[in-house]
């Protein structure tokens, strides 16, 4: 074995105080008593798998004013994240194989950790899937207008699927309805007038859209960013091949708080009630929703700084998802299986990969956590390009050490990885 790693690890659903081997990046051996060429021992620490964040936007290429691969990827690193998914919606926008491969050569270059990419799919590219399906981890459908969006009109869906479904690769769906949204728009000047104008409405006709079209057919569906009760509602009976999705701004912000700067709150789907949220967040925890995902996407300050109405819309997120949550696991408002089972464990089934869990054969990505030590989230020491978060002053736990692969990619909150250590994954 080239390293063993010893101390409180998370295996199959509990702590057990051992040991894990690894050989050439991969967990070979778990056992109580194990010692390789190179030993960690980390005592009164706990050791879980690493994140996997199915949903960012690096805005690299054509908008790296925002953020690119490498600060993103260092941010994500930072947070405990191994591995993200970027999405389509860059410049140019990744729907040919062109795209595909340059935005990949571009990664390979710059990330820290490994990532995957999605390929939007859109009316005039719905024939070439199968070609696509070469260089991409999973496809990316939006239903309705969003940032910079590539948008699929709706009537195509089952189609699309069939396509998707022979590629063996999952779909991840924006699931907003375009005619709704338009027939809602408003002048907006706060987030009760962006809630008003994209209201639940609007996302329960999209996945009732992707319901519909998804029966019979063959191929994992993933709803992303579910932000509504009644959304959820429609879910709650839905088939074993659809899953979905929820970020940390659905879970903890609500219309109703008075908050302040409210543009940096603008995001799609918007930012809803107090009842929406809890009927979210008691689904994380019971299970009705499968996963967390970030939706990093960040915009400058000077873009956010501007009248309502003309604000683009985004919220950063990727490096501040796990450290979140380990606070609310020691606040014993979650348990520890949800949050590994939903950040970790379920992502990596989703996209298909060989991380998530600590056990022989996947990927030997982990980080080393102290519960003690909880600090304030600080945007100043974030690794963003954007500089700023709605998460400002929250309560946190940050790894202080992190491995992708089996190896230390930081120690003690310091980073000792490369750019272009990130391999691409899921395909």
């Amino acid at each position: 074995m080239d390293q063993t790693v010893e101390g409180k690890i998370y295996v199959n659903g509990d702590f057990q105080e051992c040991c894990i081997g690894i050989t050439d990046g991969k967990i070979s051996n778990i056992k109580k008593i194990l010692k390789g060429d190179k030993h960690y021992k980390f005592d009164h620490k706990l050791i879980l798998p690493a994140g996997i964040d199915i949903h960012v936007h690096f805005r690299d290429p054509g908008m790296k004013n925002k953020e690119d691969f490498s600060t993103g990827s260092m941010a994500a690193a930072f947070g405990g994240i191994s591995c993200v998914f970027d999405m389509p919606n860059t410049n140019p926008q990744t729907t040919n194989l062109q795209a595909l491969s340059d935005k990949i050569a571009l990664a390979k270059k710059k990330s820290f950790i490994d990532f995957g990419l999605y390929a939007g799919v859109i009316d005039d590219n719905i024939k070439q899937i199968s070609n696509l399906k070469k260089l991409c981890s999973g496809f990316k459908v939006y239903i309705g207008g969003t940032t910079n969006s590539l948008q699929l009109d709706p009537i195509y869906l089952n189609q699309v699927f069939k396509n998707i479904s022979s590629t063996n690769k999952p779909v991840l769906i924006h699931a907003e309805d375009d005619a709704c949204l338009n027939k809602h728009k408003i002048i907006e000047n706060n987030l009760a007038d962006h809630f008003s104008s994209r209201p639940s409405i609007c996302e329960e006709k999209a996945i009732r859209s992707v319901i519909e079209a998804a029966n019979g057919v063959d191929l994992k569906v993933h709803i992303c960013h579910l932000s509504s009760s009644i959304g959820l509602e429609l879910l709650k009976n839905r088939t074993k091949n659809i899953t979905c999705g929820v970020t940390p701004h659905h879970l903890f912000f609500n219309i109703e708080n008075s908050m302040r700067n409210q543009v940096f709150y603008k995001v799609n789907p918007p930012i809803r009630t107090n009842f929406d949220r809890d009927i979210l967040s008691n689904s994380i925890k019971n299970g009705l929703i499968d996963i967390i995902e970030s939706d990093h996407a960040p915009h400058t300050v000077e873009e956010k700084n501007v009248e309502f109405d003309s604000a683009p819309s985004g919220i950063p997120g990727v490096e501040t998802i796990f450290p979140l949550f380990l606070y609310l696991v020691k606040d014993g408002k979650l348990p520890f299986s949800r949050l590994l089972y939903s950040l970790c464990e379920k992502p990596a089934e989703i996209l298909n990969i060989p991380k998530g869990k600590l056990e022989v054969g996947k990927d030997a990505d982990f980080i080393v956590v102290d519960f003690k030590k909880v600090c304030k989230i600080k945007s100043e020491r974030l690794h963003y390009k954007c500089e700023w978060s709605p998460f400002e002053k929250w309560p946190a736990i940050f790894p202080i050490h992190v491995f992708i692969r089996g190896e230390k990619l930081i120690e003690d909150q310091e980073m000792l990885g490369k750019k272009g250590f990130g391999r691409f994954v899921g395909v």
